[in-house]
């Protein structure tokens, strides 16, 4: 049997009167692609948020690789394995790419505050083997030869590539893709799919949140659908997309 990477069990998140979770559960298993789709307003960024230490949860619990996931900062949580794009983008527009991707390599340094500061030799060489894995991951997401453009300047597919390298730098076992297919053409989003299939046969695990509903349907191993904070259906694809409640939430009516 597969082996649960993450769990999530009762989790929920208030904002005030407004619940955007609501006791929702779900396992992630190694190595597979597992998709998070809904309307607007389902919840599933704040769902993101939470995983990913941004958000404390007011109920529930959460474990990565059987250890407690539970409030945890960002920086721990991406130091325990997880690494996340956003919907929104959040890279350093004002410098080059190689160094937006640089940064997420630190989180795996060892250097000091006095190796910096002094420039020892050991920092000198971890700085340049920094650099050298960032240009292979630059590479890998196929904006190789953006390296020393600022990232402000990049066309918004390359942006999104660039958000991937920087999420890749810091050796996460699971990598969360908030709608990294937004906004791209079709030729764009092919290649992001060849991107994402080729990130799980490096053993790395994908949960997705996307509006492309085919492309989630066509990728992920397993989809569960969120509906005004709630877990509304969990299966593979081919039993989510006939669920009657899907259907509903997403038309707004009767199957029928």
């Amino acid at each position: 049997m597969a082996e649960v990477l993450l769990e999530a069990r009762g989790l929920t998140k208030r904002f005030g009167g407004v619940t955007a979770l609501s006791d929702v559960s779900f396992t992630i298993l190694r190595g597979e692609i597992y998709g998070l789709i809904g309307p607007n307003g389902a919840g599933k960024t704040s769902l993101f948020n939470v995983l990913t230490g941004i958000y404390a949860p007011n109920a529930g619990s959460m474990s990565f690789e059987g250890r407690p996931l539970d409030r945890l900062t960002p920086d721990r949580v991406a130091d325990r394995g997880i690494a996340r794009t956003f919907q929104n983008l959040r890279l350093f527009g004002n410098l080059p790419a190689l160094e937006n991707v640089m940064i997420g390599r630190h989180v795996r340094t060892r250097s000091g505050v006095f190796g910096a500061i002094l420039r020892t030799g050991p920092t000198r060489r971890e700085e340049a083997d920094i650099a050298r894995r960032a240009r292979e991951l630059l590479e890998y997401v196929g904006i190789q030869r953006r390296a020393d453009m600022l990232a402000k300047n990049l066309s918004y597919g390359e942006q999104r590539r660039l958000e991937i390298a920087r999420a890749l730098a810091t050796e996460p076992r699971l990598l969360a893709l908030d709608e990294p297919a937004a906004g791209m053409n079709a030729t764009e989003r092919a290649a992001l799919t060849r991107i994402m299939e080729s990130i799980r046969e490096r053993g790395i695990t994908i949960l997705l949140i996307e509006h492309d509903v085919k492309l989630v349907m066509g990728l992920c191993d397993r989809v569960a659908v969120l509906h005004y904070g709630v877990k509304i259906a969990e299966d593979v694809p081919e039993v989510v997309q006939r669920d009657p409640k899907v259907i509903e939430a997403y038309i707004g009516g009767s199957p029928a």
